[in-house]
């Protein structure tokens, strides 16, 4: 049965078939079929991808605006999209220097609170939670959380709980939101896939109400679903690789009467590629965005202390080993290949119409790290890029640079409070700030 959802923000067809509830993008079909003009507003959205232990700052680079602007090397993924993104300089938590190393420099990285100590654990309520608590209640889901790499237990020397280095979204001051580190289990989350059909496609089982809705759209959103049904599809042939070697792990543990986040990669069933690990969590973002699934998302590409390995990059240490040599060649490929994720996302919603504009023009992703320097563990400044217009709320194709603006002025909660302004979410003040950022 073909059902569209009643909410006018949220104007979506779902596919249904056994266990499975299928999203479908905007079609304009459907839209003036409802009543509703290109004139509606489209839905904002806002995402975070997350890499820990800082960048080789001597290549971490960009000046000028518009195609004037030049980017250094580990930002040269982004060139195609220069146009649509943000390249800010010289934000910082203040909160979050001078605590210690490593779990003090990121629990508190969204948040701009206080973190505490010892066993019990303190933080603060995430931007990102925040706009999933005003606007999740438009969508099927009010955020996806998701990483690469698994969680921390324990405690750090410095007496912070590991929790602070293996989370960067928090529901509450005193929870993370739990992260899903299995491809399978999220696209199947995504599509509400469950019970005995689970292995069989999606595609397979929503065949019949696909047929139907077919005969009820133009033949230009006929090309458009056909073009979502052929991503979709080549996303499950990928995730269904993934579900074997996780079942197989699953076994292995139950076996060894070990719990299946105890095992090390890829004994526990995650990719041992994480080129493709990485993307199929980026796919998965924008199947959510694209479909209405979620408005909301993080992806932690590699935590703080990771421990990922990266031998396509030809880099023989492990990620936060490999950070105390920060300025090295190795390390700036590992540096551009995380920040290469924001860009393949980037790509991927930009070529995903929506109106007058893409699903990218009414999003805003930011790319963020806990430092600055590694070897140093300076988080005096740190990295970040936007990408996306939010509505054409924000201006695009800038180098935006606070470094010498003052400590006042340069707060990374100030950027949180503008961007919630252009989400409709309006507060006095969010963390240590109760300015906006100034020239956003």
């Amino acid at each position: 049965m073909i059902r569209t959802t009643s909410n006018p923000l949220s104007r979506r067809t779902l596919l249904r078939g056994a266990g499975v509830a299928m999203g479908l993008p905007w079609l304009e079909s459907l839209a003036r079929a409802a009543g509703t003009t290109a004139a509606s507003p489209y839905p904002k959205r806002f995402a975070v991808l997350f890499m820990g232990n800082g960048v080789n700052e001597d290549h971490w680079s960009a000046v000028g605006d518009g195609p004037a602007m030049t980017l250094g090397k580990t930002l040269e993924p982004l060139e195609p999209l220069k146009h649509k993104i943000n390249v800010i300089h010289g934000l910082f938590q203040k909160r979050a220097t001078g605590q210690g190393i490593h779990p003090a420099q990121t629990g508190s990285l969204l948040s701009g609170a206080v973190i505490q100590k010892g066993a019990i654990i303190r933080a603060g309520i995430t931007v990102d939670q925040v706009i999933a608590n005003k606007i999740g209640q438009d969508t099927a889901q009010s955020s996806i959380i998701l990483a690469c790499e698994q969680p921390m237990t324990g405690y750090h020397e410095t007496n912070f709980s590991m929790a602070y280095s293996s989370h960067i979204s928090w529901q509450s001051p005193d929870s993370p939101v739990p992260v899903e580190v299995y491809p399978s289990l999220a696209f199947d989350n995504l599509f509400e896939n469950r019970g005995s059909l689970r292995n069989m496609s999606i595609l397979d089982r929503v065949k019949e109400d696909a047929a139907s809705l077919g005969t009820q759209i133009s033949s230009t959103d006929k090309a458009k679903l056909d073009e979502y049904f052929t991503s979709v599809r080549e996303v499950e042939k990928r995730v269904e690789r993934m579900r074997g070697a996780e079942d197989k792990a699953a076994d292995a543990a139950k076996g060894k009467n070990k719990p299946l986040l105890a095992m090390e990669r890829p004994a526990n069933g995650l990719p041992e590629d994480l080129r493709e690990h990485a993307r199929l969590m980026c796919d998965i973002i924008a199947i959510a965005f694209q479909t209405d699934k979620t408005r909301v998302a993080s992806l932690l590409l590699a935590r703080d202390l990771s421990a990922l390995y990266y031998p396509f990059l030809e880099v023989t240490d492990g990620h936060h080993a490999a950070s105390h040599d920060n300025s090295s060649g190795g390390y700036e490929r590992i540096s551009r290949f995380h920040l290469s994720q924001l860009a393949y996302l980037a790509t991927k919603l930009d070529a995903m119409p929506e109106g007058d504009g893409t699903v990218l023009d009414h999003s805003c992703l930011m790319w963020i790290n806990n430092m600055w320097i590694g070897r140093k563990h300076d988080n005096t400044r740190l990295p970040l890029v936007l990408a996306g217009g939010l509505g054409g709320t924000l201006k695009t194709g800038r180098t935006l640079d606070y470094l010498k603006s003052g400590d006042n002025n340069r707060k990374l909660c100030s950027l949180f409070l503008s961007l919630m302004d252009r989400m409709d979410i309006q507060l006095d003040s969010f963390g240590d700030a109760d300015t906006r950022l100034a020239n956003l």
